[in-house]
């Protein structure tokens, strides 16, 4: 099939931003949607199967309204994922049973209080994802990197420490990480722990600034902590994160989960193919997700390449490396 579209009234420096450095854009569309672009001023000529081209261009055109200043690679990214995950409900629920928008009881969108005013699901799988957080006691995130499983259960943290519904935020990782040991590493145990525990103050930094992170750490609000330190506690009222969770041992990962106490959340993130554990020990995410996946209230979410919202390049390292034992075998 074969659409045609054009920018009315003409706009040369809008369009120069839309199609990017040596039309930089339109390829990385035409690539996404498996369709062809040509363009005669401001006349384009989109040919491929009719969803697909009709979806190039909404997202050219939605591309085109924001031109007013040079499109952004991260941003052209971001739009590029949103618009391949736009598809039907219908359809989206034969892809993905459940994998609907996040939305509270009135049907609306859930909007999380973050500084980010634009933070939302950018794929079936992230909307499940939120839907399920906001639904459920205890939440598994599995998948690749760059998918937003960490950054979006920080969000729905803040989100539930903004709305009152917890008293505190904790954030937990295992202090392991290709192959160190704390012993080695210089400084007191709080120095020794604190880089496996960077990412979460980078993503709290971003979703509230360092000021309030800062008031609320001196508030005891926001606590991290390495996974050691949960035992023996029980953790009421609070929105619970575990990250890196491939890193735990089936007994650690045991001794978390019953960690949780009335009026908490608990959110679990982990990717599976990145497991840093001593050879010959199981990982506790893969263990929990077999022996939990029927439990009820507790909600598993799986992510694949298709959900990264990084470089995308590195959905292409991810399905490299997925099929990469394919080939060996």
């Amino acid at each position: 099939m074969i659409l045609r579209h054009a920018f009315i009234p003409l706009d040369n420096i809008r369009l120069a931003h839309l199609c990017g450095s040596l039309d930089e854009h339109l390829r990385n569309i035409e690539s996404a949607f498996d369709v062809s672009i040509s363009r005669r001023n401001e006349s384009f000529r989109i040919e491929g199967a009719k969803a697909d081209a009709e979806r190039a261009v909404a997202l050219l055109q939605t591309l085109y309204d924001r031109a007013r200043k040079p499109i952004s690679a991260e941003a052209f990214q971001l739009a590029l994922v949103e618009a391949l995950a736009d598809v039907p409900r219908a359809r989206r629920r034969a892809a993905a049973p459940g994998a609907e928008r996040a939305e509270d009881a009135d049907g609306e969108e859930v909007v999380l209080r973050t500084r980010r005013a634009d933070l939302a699901g950018r794929t079936p799988n992230q909307h499940l994802y939120l839907n399920n957080i906001r639904t459920h006691d205890i939440t598994f995130g599995i998948g690749p990197a760059g998918t937003g499983k960490t950054f979006l259960a920080v969000a729905c943290a803040v989100d539930a420490l903004e709305r009152s519904a917890v008293q505190r935020i904790i954030l937990t990782r295992p202090a392991v990480e290709a192959g160190e040991r704390l012993g080695f590493l210089p400084g007191d145990l709080a120095q020794k722990v604190d880089p496996y525990l960077r990412p979460l103050y980078d993503a709290l930094y971003d979703l509230m600034g360092f000021e309030r992170v800062g008031k609320a750490f001196e508030k005891g609000n926001i606590e991290i902590a390495p996974l050691a330190f949960m035992r023996g506690r029980t953790l009421n009222h609070a929105f619970v994160i575990l990250d890196e969770a491939q890193n735990t041992t089936r007994e650690q990962m045991k001794m978390f989960l019953t960690r949780i106490g009335f009026g908490s959340k608990c959110v679990v993130t982990g990717d599976v193919s990145q497991i840093d554990l001593p050879k010959g020990t199981d990982s506790g995410l893969i263990d929990a997700e077999r022996v939990l996946r029927r439990v009820n209230g507790i909600a598993m979410t799986r992510f694949t390449a298709a959900d990264v919202v990084r470089h995308p390049l590195v959905a292409r390292i991810v399905e490299a490396y997925d099929a990469a034992p394919a080939e060996r075998s």
